[in-house]
């Protein structure tokens, strides 16, 4: 065990400050990083990776862009944090609430997690009702309500997926298969009276990468106005990188109530929900529904992401940014079959994920627990030896930034190569 390790285990459990990173999925040791700039990661051996999990997904214009690097430059001056009202915070969410439509007023916090427990506290407070629906394999944060895994069949009530959950809190939650349309219809013809809301990742980033069924999406919207039920489309990934309006532009559809975090911070943590007018209104000070944060609306973080996303406004951003995770997939998959390993890749906008099957597409679930993952975790290993870094996890979504060029794809694809090639002996 590397020192750095053994002395954060010491004073940090397990060592790390968020599971994933402990490399507990994949085996082995994490790395402890130094520095990043651009696509590139530097470990503090000074060893460089090409790499394509971005801080889990902000890092869309790579890491230490000098615009977002100056901004916040010029914000410290001024101090950290105020505990009071600042100008910048309606700057970007007037920037926010004018990009995506479905958003007519939001409020930020200071992380997703936190985005999505205030999102299901609102939806509950405004219908007076208490069920919510989610799904298998998406991922909302850790907070009490949506740490449920599901029962057995389609109206099984939720049981806590950690120690700490209330059972009685998890009665209230009810997991469905994400993607699966008709079992969504049987639940909402029978009880969708008592929803409170639905929340979903419309581009689900935590079972790796699998993009919603148009349908399963569609119908999803028509059942919560049917019933009177709050929508809630979880964007914390996929807001901003699967085009401006977020997922919900690419599929046409008008949520109640949006997510949002990763990207609309530049790197800092923030967090974000916003949606209709009389919804958010429900909101405290305004409304009866409580939601406080002492860090939300940070300054700092208000002007990391209001330079992101403006920088994404710019022409071409992102058909160059699209074209080069399309280039990446094609190229892995291509690969995967020289050397006759069962393989395929899923990408919508700049996510993206891999997966060890058979199967020709991953859209839902069981497929992705099914997948050969020691497989991946060889595979993992062998391209972290070959300076590509690459999510510990056989269930985390991959991103693409617009710095990564083209010797960069290159670069990982013939890593890939040589990674299949040993992974075809063994």
């Amino acid at each position: 065990m590397s020192k750095v390790f053994e002395h954060a285990q010491r004073v940090i459990p397990g060592g790390v400050n968020s599971p994933v990173r402990a490399f507990k999925a994949v085996g082995g040791e994490p790395v402890f990083m130094k520095s990043a700039k651009g696509p590139y990661l530097y470990d503090i051996d000074d060893k460089r990776y090409v790499d394509y999990v971005l801080s889990w997904g902000p890092m869309i214009l790579g890491h230490a862009n000098q615009d977002v690097i100056d901004a916040v430059k010029e914000k410290i001056q001024h101090g950290l944090s105020f505990g009071a009202p600042t100008e910048i915070e309606t700057t970007l969410a007037e920037k926010i609430c004018t990009l995506i439509p479905s958003i007519e007023k939001i409020r930020f916090t200071s992380s997703g997690t936190e985005a999505t427990m205030s999102a299901i506290r609102l939806a509950r407070g405004f219908t007076g009702r208490d069920k919510i629906i989610k799904f298998e394999g998406c991922y909302h944060g850790h907070s009490d309500s949506l740490l449920i895994k599901a029962g057995s069949g389609a109206l099984t009530f939720g049981v806590p997926s950690s120690p700490g959950v209330p059972a009685c809190l998890a009665e209230h939650t009810i997991t469905l298969t994400y993607n699966n349309t008709e079992e969504l219809i049987q639940v909402m013809d029978e009880i969708g009276d008592q929803i409170a809301g639905i929340i979903v990742e419309p581009v689900a980033g935590n079972m790796n990468c699998i993009p919603g069924d148009a349908d399963f999406l569609h119908t999803m919207r028509s059942l919560c106005t049917k019933h009177n039920s709050v929508l809630i489309f979880d964007e914390v990934m996929s807001g901003f990188r699967i085009g401006l309006e977020g997922a919900q532009g690419e599929y046409g559809i008008t949520p109640d109530i949006t997510t949002l975090g990763k990207v609309i911070g530049g790197g800092m943590p923030v967090g974000a929900f916003g949606g209709r007018s009389d919804i958010m209104d429900f909101i405290a000070p305004v409304g009866p529904v409580y939601q406080a944060g002492t860090l939300s609306g940070n300054p700092v973080a208000m002007a990391a992401g209001l330079t992101t996303i403006t920088k994404l406004e710019e022409p071409g951003f992102y058909d160059t940014l699209f074209a080069k995770t399309t280039a990446l997939c094609e190229g892995l998959e291509a690969a995967a079959k020289e050397y006759g390993i069962p393989f395929t890749t899923n990408h919508k906008g700049s996510m993206w994920g891999l997966f060890f099957t058979q199967d020709e597409k991953v859209t839902r679930y069981h497929q992705v627990i099914e997948a050969d993952i020691p497989r991946f975790n060889a595979f993992f290993h062998s391209m972290l030896e070959h300076g590509v870094y690459l999510a510990p996890a056989s269930y985390e979504a991959g991103f693409m930034s617009i710095t990564h060029t083209d010797d960069d794809i290159a670069y990982t694809i013939d890593a890939a190569k040589k990674s299949f090639a040993v992974l075809n002996k063994s």
